[in-house]
C-alpha cells in the first residue's frame, strides 16, 4: 500500500484529503506545520507528499535537527520540499497545493523539483488521478462520490442561527452544499430552541462533523447573541479565512453567498454584506407600508452610522476573522440590530474614513421571506428605538 503525507494548516482541507484518498486506498497521515512535516517524512517514510504552500511554523515539537531552524524560516510548503530535496536528496514525489497564481512561486515550486501543482479550488476527482499518476496506480479503484467534491482556495466559516426551525430547516440543501464545498463548515446555532430543532440538527450532523458542527445556547438569547457567539466559536479554531453568517432559513441562497466570498477573497474588504436594496419595492417590500418603514428605517440606520451604507440588516455577511475578534467580543445592545452596532464598533477600532473603505455592500441576486421570518410592524417602530439607543451608546 503506498504512503501519502499531506501537509497543511487548514482542518477542512486535511481531513477531506485525507479521506479521499484513504477511500482510495491510501494509506494517509497528515500534518498541519512545517516542523510536524519533516518530522512525520523521516518516521512515515511517504511515497508521495501533497503540500500547500501557505504555512504555518507554530508547532508544540522540538526540532529533530539544528537544521529545520534554517529550513523554515520562510514558512511556506515550499520549505518541505527544499528539505526533501536538499537536506535528505531524495525524490519523493511531491504535489504543491496553493490558491495563490503567482507565476514566480509556481516557477519557484518547480525549480525546486516539484513534480506537480494543483491551483485551488480542486476537484477530489482531479487529485485523485494525479496522485494515482504519480505513483504509477494504474488500478487504483475508482470511487464516484468524489465527483463534483470540490476544495476551495479559502476556508470559510458559515454561522447559521436557529430559533425553531425544525419545520423550516432546508437540511438536504444544507447537507448537499457541504458535500460538495469541501472549504466551508457551517455552524448551526441552536439558540434555545422550545421545539425539536436541537435533535434535528444534530441529525443533520451525522455523517458531516468535519464540515458541520452544533453549538447549543440553553436559553434563547435573541438572533444577535446566538451569532455572536458562534462567530467567536468558529474564530477560535484559526483555520478560516473568513466567517460569515447567514440565515437558517437560506433567504440568501448559498449561490449568492458564495458570491460575497468571492467578492472579499479578491479584494481588501474587511466585510462584504448583502445588499437588497436593488429589490426594493419587490419581494422585501411587497406592502406599500412596509415599504416605506423600511425606507425610514434605512435612512435612520444611515445617518446614525454615518456612511452611505443602504442595508445592513440583510442576513448574509462574511468578514475577516480579525473584524470578529474585535468587534464580538461583547454582548450586542440589540437581538435585530446587531449588524449597525458591528459597524459603529468598527468605527471605534479603525476610524470612520477607514471603516468605509473596508465595507463593501453587494446586491443580491435573489431574496425570499420564509414564512414567519418577518418582522411585525411593531417591531419595526421598536426598531426605532433602538436606533437611538445605539446612537446614545457609541456616540
Amino acid at each position: 500500500m503506498n504512503k501519502v503525507l499531506i501537509v497543511d494548516d487548514q482542518q477542512l482541507v486535511l481531513l477531506s484529503l485525507e479521506r479521499c484518498l484513504t477511500e482510495l486506498g491510501y494509506e494517509v497521515k497528515c500534518s498541519n506545520n512545517i516542523y510536524d512535516a519533516i518530522e512525520q517524512y523521516e518516521v512515515f517514510k511517504p511515497d508521495l507528499v501533497i503540500t500547500d504552500i501557505n504555512m504555518s511554523a507554530q508547532s508544540n515539537h522540538v526540532p529533530l535537527q539544528d537544521t529545520y531552524n534554517e529550513i523554515v524560516s520562510n514558512v511556506s510548503g515550499l520549505e518541505v520540499l527544499k528539505y526533501i530535496r536538499f537536506v535528505k536528496k531524495q525524490h519523493t514525489p511531491v504535489i504543491i497545493l496553493s490558491g495563490n497564481v503567482d507565476e514566480d512561486i509556481i516557477v519557484t515550486g518547480f525549480e525546486l523539483g516539484a513534480n506537480d501543482y494543483m491551483k485551488k479550488p480542486l476537484s477530489l476527482r482531479e487529485i485523485g488521478i494525479r496522485v494515482g499518476r504519480l505513483l504509477g496506480d494504474t488500478n487504483i479503484k475508482r470511487k464516484e462520490n468524489i465527483k463534483e467534491q470540490y476544495i476551495q482556495n479559502t476556508c470559510i466559516g458559515v454561522v447559521i442561527p436557529c430559533y425553531n426551525e425544525e419545520e423550516r430547516l432546508l437540511s438536504e440543501e444544507f447537507r448537499s452544499f457541504v458535500r460538495k464545498n469541501l472549504g466551508y463548515h457551517l455552524c448551526f446555532v441552536n439558540d434555545g430552541s422550545k421545539d425539536n430543532t436541537l435533535a434535528v440538527l444534530k441529525e443533520l450532523q451525522k455523517g458531516n462533523e468535519s464540515h458541520i458542527s452544533v453549538y447549543d445556547c440553553p436559553k434563547n438569547g435573541g438572533k444577535a447573541e446566538a451569532v455572536r457567539l458562534g462567530m467567536l466559536h468558529l474564530a477560535e479554531q484559526k483555520q478560516f479565512d473568513y466567517i460569515g453568517f447567514l440565515d437558517a432559513d437560506l433567504s440568501t441562497d448559498f449561490d449568492d453567498f458564495s458570491d460575497l466570498v468571492k467578492t472579499i477573497t479578491n479584494s481588501k474588504y474587511k466585510i462584504v454584506s448583502g445588499s437588497r436594496i436593488s429589490r426594493m419595492g419587490a419581494d422585501i417590500t411587497k406592502e406599500s407600508a412596509r415599504k416605506i418603514i423600511s425606507m425610514t428605517i434605512n435612512f435612520i440606520i444611515r445617518k446614525t452610522l454615518g456612511m452611505e451604507f443602504r442595508d445592513t440588516q440583510c442576513g448574509a455577511k462574511v468578514m475577516t476573522t480579525d473584524v470578529v475578534e474585535k468587534t464580538f467580543g461583547r454582548k450586542f445592545l440589540t437581538k435585530w440590530l446587531f449588524d449597525v452596532e458591528i459597524f459603529m464598533r468598527m468605527k471605534k477600532v479603525y476610524g470612520n474614513k477607514q471603516v468605509q473603505e473596508m465595507l463593501c455592500e453587494k446586491p443580491l441576486n435573489r431574496w425570499i421571506h420564509a414564512d414567519g421570518s418577518k418582522l411585525s410592524f411593531k417591531d419595526s417602530f421598536k426598531i426605532v428605538g433602538q436606533i437611538g439607543q445605539i446612537a446614545l451608546h457609541y456616540r
